[in-house]
């Protein structure tokens, strides 16, 4: 999947990510955790080609970005921005059938199988009862989950999130992550997110990559990353952990 060498990225003299190594495993859910102005976002943005390196280099299966066309890049992944485009006057469906777009270009008509994949896509997110409404009409966990069948519908191999819970209170964040983690787990889809929700993270993530000052800092399970001495580090502040007694999940809040 992604893998980077050395990377870097400046705006202007201002370093936001120091040069590093970083790979990502296909097929696992990897979390990006920080406080605000960590580079978290900067990172994925380099993933999703929204920047360009500013030294290093970012491959995918091998092959430097900026070897792939739009088009082949787009089969491969997908991305949901923090701030997705305004939907206004676009129903579910017309949202979701988006996501074939870079498997048909401008003038390609759009076949049955089209069709399909997108009632497939909509139907995964448990949407199928709003597909002639507004997005702008839904709620914001609804529009979230109209985004990830966009996503789906594209049928790449991984899936790229910039803060998608960011907007939700605390049921809909869990619902979301739940979704995201059940499709991992059924389509053996790559997610890469950024989050803020340390515990969210740990909850539903395979791996925890947090950043400091454009630095990675910690790298690894959720049960290595949540301890302690870890956790004051990535934040700056005291917390603690404890276990849930009941889901043997780790827990962390402030001292």
């Amino acid at each position: 999947m992604f893998s980077l060498k050395q990377a870097s990225f400046h705006i202007g003299s201002l370093e936001i990510l120091s040069p590093f190594d970083l790979e990502f495993v296909p097929g696992q859910v990897t979390a990006l955790l920080g406080h605000n102005g960590s580079g978290k976002s900067s990172l994925i943005k380099l993933l999703s080609r929204q920047n360009q390196v500013s030294s290093g280099s970012v491959l995918l299966d091998q092959k430097l970005l900026d070897g792939y066309s739009a088009k082949k890049y787009a089969k491969k992944v997908a991305y949901l921005p923090q701030h997705p485009p305004i939907t206004d006057g676009v129903t579910v469906r017309e949202l979701v059938m988006f996501g074939r777009y870079p498997w048909k270009g401008v003038l390609g008509r759009y076949t049955q199988e089209d069709h399909e994949l997108v009632d497939e896509a909509i139907e995964r997110v448990g949407l199928t009862a709003f597909t002639e409404r507004f997005v702008s009409t839904l709620s914001g966990g609804e529009r979230q989950r109209a985004w990830v069948a966009m996503l789906l519908a594209q049928k790449s191999e991984c899936i790229l999130l910039d803060e998608p819970t960011s907007a939700l209170d605390v049921a809909h964040q869990y619902e979301l992550l739940k979704l995201i983690r059940e499709l991992n787990q059924s389509l053996n889809l790559t997610v890469i997110m950024v989050i803020h929700d340390v515990n969210m993270a740990a909850r539903f993530s395979d791996r925890l990559v947090a950043l400091k000052g454009g630095k990675i800092i910690a790298d690894g399970t959720p049960e290595r990353v949540m301890n302690e001495a870890s956790l004051t580090e990535i934040y700056g502040m005291p917390l603690s952990t404890f276990t849930d007694p009941s889901t043997q999940h780790v827990i962390s809040y402030v001292r």
